[in-house]
């Protein structure tokens, strides 16, 4: 049987979206169709280096073509809510990217409407279905080494200041803990759970955006420690101490990586995968089944997964005073 060839559009054309729209290139019976930015000429020259049929100027014309099978949204944080609601009341598939919007009075909203109008919706949280990722979670379910006692995981770069950026724009969710703390964080969720008690520090921009935050999550018996911080580079590790051994991610734990075990005895041994994409092919892939299956939701990046995350991130901001609106 003929497999159907998913036309792809990409709302929202800077760094994330290339990164997107290059490993897209990569897989069979999907396609790039069309781009759209608020600027034309930004449009037509990312569609000129990514092959796409289409390029438009706003984001309206791009929900009403009737080609379009799903829309991967890649615009700024504070856009997500917005531009995901476009799709799906046009019911256009929506892959979204993280933090799936602001809050969570935001994110119900977007899973509400995508539950009434019948539309697959999911967060674009790549990580999970990374195969470094995915093998690490097994061992843990499985106590290769025991049980998981304490989670260390960071996240750190240091950009060049410029308070017109994205990544220092309150106004946009810009800051340390959105933009990467999202990733430390859903490591812990993912192997730990919700913790009991949260602690967290951070310190601001003079935008009032976090340049870096610090964060304990309590569990039973087990602990997290976690910190994403723009201002310095760190080994971007997440290190899971077990009872009888250490799984350790290697750096940058979040995205195509290797695997370090280490047993009581203190003997290595170094697990490789065989990338060959940025690493967002998986999620491509995966959401691409899910359209052909006219499936609504993710049974991997669930909706409970994302409102999960999202409610962590806002008792971690009341927590740190952080707040957007």
């Amino acid at each position: 049987m003929e497999v159907k060839t998913i036309h792809w559009g990409i709302i929202g054309a800077g760094k994330i979206a290339a990164k997107f729209a290059k490993d897209l290139s990569t897989i069979p019976n999907a396609k790039l169709y069309a781009i759209a930015s608020r600027h034309l000429q930004k449009a037509k020259n990312f569609g000129m280096e990514f092959c796409a049929d289409v390029a438009y100027g706003n984001y309206e014309q791009l929900v009403l073509d009737p080609k379009i099978d799903a829309v991967y949204i890649a615009t700024p944080h504070s856009f997500h809510k917005e531009h995901t609601i476009l799709c799906l009341n046009q019911s256009i598939p929506v892959l979204c990217e993280k933090p799936f919007a602001m809050n969570l009075e935001e994110v119900e909203e977007m899973i509400q409407l995508s539950i009434k109008k019948e539309t697959l919706l999911m967060e674009a949280m790549w990580t999970i279905f990374l195969p470094h990722f995915r093998y690490v979670l097994d061992l843990l379910e499985k106590k290769h080494f025991g049980q998981l006692i304490k989670l260390e995981a960071d996240f750190g770069f240091q950009p060049i200041y410029d308070e017109t950026s994205r990544l220092f724009n309150k106004t946009l969710g810009g800051g340390s803990l959105l933009d990467i703390g999202i990733y430390p964080v859903f490591a812990a969720l993912s192997s730990l759970g919700s913790p009991e008690h949260i602690e967290a520090r951070a310190e601001f921009f003079p935008t009032g955006a976090d340049s870096e935050c610090d964060i304990q999550f309590h569990y039973k018996n087990a602990l997290a420690k976690l910190k994403s911080t723009f201002k310095k580079e760190t080994d971007t590790e997440a290190i899971f101490h077990c009872k009888n051994g250490i799984i350790k991610i290697n750096g940058r734990f979040h995205e195509p990586s290797s695997v370090t075990l280490i047993d009581h005895n203190g003997h290595e041994e170094l697990k490789t995968f065989d990338y060959k994409t940025i690493g967002y092919s998986y999620e491509i892939e995966h959401f691409n089944h899910l359209v052909r299956q006219d499936k609504t939701e993710s049974d991997i990046m669930t909706f409970e997964k994302s409102k999960q995350l999202i409610s962590t991130l806002d008792i971690i901001r009341r927590h740190i005073g952080l707040v957007y609106k």
